[in-house]
C-alpha cells in the first residue's frame, strides 16, 4: 500500500506514469467511468476547501465510485477531541482510500501511520499540497510539452504557501529548472527550502521585489494569494496583501507563450482583466485537477485501465 504525503513520495518515473494516465483520461474521460465501481473515497477536510475537496469527489464519481466524508472539523468528532489517529482507524473500515486536509503540518503523515487504506495529503498547513502540484505539472506538461528547461517565477506568499513549496520540491528534480521568487521580504521562501532543496540540488534561483523586472525572462508565472489565515498579525496582512497584483499592464512585459498559473482561490492578486489573456490558464488548471486526481486514485487503488489498455 502506498500513500501520497509529499511530492517526493512518487519517483520521477511514478510521477510521469500518473501524468501520462491523466492525459489519457483528459482525452477520453468517459472511457474511465467504471474503473473504480464499488470503491469509496473518504474526504476528511478539517479546513475549508472548494476546488480540492470537490475535485476529489468529482474524480471518484467520474470513476464510478462513491464519496463520504466531512467538510470542516466542526462537523466531525474532532470537535469532541478525537485524534487523527483514531479517526483514520475508524474511517479505514468505511472507505477504500482517503483524502485529508488538515491545518497542522504532518497530520496526514500521522494518519498514514495508523491507516489500512491509502492516504492522500490534500494540504497540511503551510507544508505540502502534492495533488495541487500534480495538477500544476500536468498543466505545464500539457501546454508547454515539457517539464524541463523552464524558468519559473513564483509570486506572492512564498513563506506560507504550501502549493509553492510542493512545486519547488517537485520541479527541482527536472533538468534545467531555474526559479525566480517575487515576494515581500516578510514572505520570502523558508530557509529550509532554500537549503534542503534549492542549494542541495544546485538549483539556480534569485529573489526580487517586483514583477516587472523579471517578467520578460519567465516561461511560467505561478501566482499565489497572500493568505490571511496564515498571519498571526492582521496589521501585517493588511499591509502586504496588495503588494503584488498582476494586471494587463504587467502582462505586456511577458513572453507571448508565458503561462500564468494559480492554485486558486484568487482574491485580488490577479486582476479579472487578465482572464481574457490566452496565457492565463488557471481555470484550465482547475479542470485538469480532476483528471490528475482520477489518475492518482486509480494508481493508489491499483485499478485497471479500461479495456485492458
Amino acid at each position: 500500500m502506498k500513500h501520497l504525503i509529499s511530492p517526493q513520495d512518487l519517483s520521477v518515473a511514478e510521477l510521469e506514469a500518473v501524468l501520462t494516465l491523466a492525459e489519457e483520461i483528459a482525452a477520453a474521460p468517459d472511457r474511465f467511468s467504471d474503473c473504480c465501481r464499488g470503491k469509496k473515497i473518504a474526504t476528511l477536510f478539517y479546513e475549508p476547501s472548494t476546488r480540492t475537496r470537490l475535485s476529489f469527489e468529482a474524480a471518484m464519481l467520474n470513476l464510478g465510485g462513491s464519496v463520504l466524508g466531512f467538510s470542516s472539523a466542526d462537523s466531525s468528532s474532532a470537535a469532541k477531541g478525537e485524534s487523527v489517529a483514531d479517526t483514520i482507524r475508524v474511517v479505514s473500515s468505511y472507505a477504500d482510500i482517503c483524502a485529508m486536509r488538515h491545518p497542522k503540518e504532518g497530520a496526514p503523515y500521522v494518519a498514514s501511520l495508523h491507516s489500512s487504506i491509502p492516504i492522500i495529503n490534500a494540504g497540511d498547513g503551510g507544508h505540502n499540497h502534492p495533488t495541487q502540484t500534480l495538477t500544476d505539472l500536468l498543466t505545464i506538461k500539457s501546454l508547454k510539452g515539457r517539464l524541463s528547461h523552464l524558468t519559473i517565477g513564483c509570486c506572492g506568499d512564498l513563506k506560507f504557501g504550501r502549493t509553492v513549496h510542493s512545486l519547488i520540491n517537485a520541479m527541482s528534480r527536472y533538468e534545467g529548472i531555474r526559479f525566480v521568487f517575487i515576494s515581500p521580504e516578510e514572505l520570502r521562501i523558508p530557509t529550509y527550502l532554500r537549503e534542503e532543496t534549492l542549494d542541495a540540488n544546485q538549483i539556480e534561483y534569485k529573489e526580487v521585489r517586483t514583477l516587472e523586472e523579471v517578467m520578460p525572462s519567465l516561461d511560467i508565472l505561478y501566482m499565489t494569494r497572500v493568505q490571511k489565515e496564515r498571519f498571526f498579525n492582521e496589521e501585517d496582512y493588511i499591509r502586504l496583501k496588495d503588494s503584488f497584483i498582476l494586471n494587463n499592464e504587467k502582462m505586456k512585459y511577458a513572453k507571448p507563450d508565458m503561462l500564468v498559473l494559480h492554485p486558486l482561490p484568487r482574491v485580488n492578486e490577479i486582476a479579472t482583466e487578465v482572464d481574457e489573456d490566452p496565457r492565463a490558464v488557471y481555470f484550465k488548471q482547475a479542470q485538469l485537477g480532476v483528471y490528475v486526481r482520477m489518475a492518482l486514485i486509480m494508481t493508489l487503488l491499483g485499478a485497471e485501465r479500461p479495456n485492458g489498455n
